[in-house]
């Protein structure tokens, strides 16, 4: 194996983490960066960085990309890169829920980009919407899928997320500018009777 690769990622010394929403919601980001820079279907990018499965090989899905895995070529050798990396990488043990609720928001997410994107542009003053950086775009177009079409999230706990992964993966500030426009969007699909929230509590921001 090439050195250089050891020098830079120490080997996990934990054996496996459990999954939570919040690293499923992480994952999803990395997931559609991931798509959006490289085009690369969907199903593909999923079972590297979800399933940390690097045997993949060209395959097709349905509309969003997905299959069932077995159009995946799992005959492929890997590279000493990936090798390294997914020694490195900490195994992750997910539920089936949280891989249902990871590619469901993925789905959603998809649907309605072209939706939330153009409201951006329309709301978003004194700002070249070309200007956002994808990481901020695309925080913003999870947490809008989760106040759409998630009733059973409370939309502080969406909001909340979307900010905290900011302050990890983004600029100093780009959770203010998220939360101003996750605000606007809140206030304006619930106006339109858009963003419907069911149980005790769910109701409010």
């Amino acid at each position: 194996m090439n050195p250089e690769f050891h020098d830079l990622i120490p080997l996990s010394k934990n054996k496996q983490i459990k999954g939570t929403r919040s690293i499923v919601r992480e994952k999803v980001i990395q997931i559609l960066t991931a798509h959006e820079i490289s085009e690369t279907p969907i199903e593909i990018i999923f079972q590297h960085i979800f399933y940390r499965d690097f045997n993949f090989g060209e395959g097709e899905g349905d509309s969003n990309g997905f299959n069932d895995g077995s159009n995946i070529n799992t005959n492929r050798t890997l590279t000493p890169e990936e090798v390294f990396e997914l020694e490195a990488d900490i195994p992750i043990i997910w539920e089936n829920n949280e891989a249902e609720f990871a590619r469901r928001l993925i789905e959603k997410t998809l649907e309605i980009k072209d939706k939330i994107e153009n409201y951006i542009a329309e709301v978003v003053t004194n700002w070249d919407y070309e200007r956002i950086t994808l990481i901020d775009k695309l925080l913003i177009l999870v947490a809008s899928a989760e106040l759409l079409h998630f009733p059973e999230i409370p939309p502080k706990v969406s909001i909340n997320e979307a900010l905290d992964i900011s302050k990890v993966y983004s600029t100093d500030k780009s959770w203010l500018f998220i939360n101003g426009v996750l605000d606007s969007i809140y206030n304006k699909y619930c106006g339109d009777g858009e963003i419907v929230k069911t149980g005790r509590g769910l109701r409010e921001k």
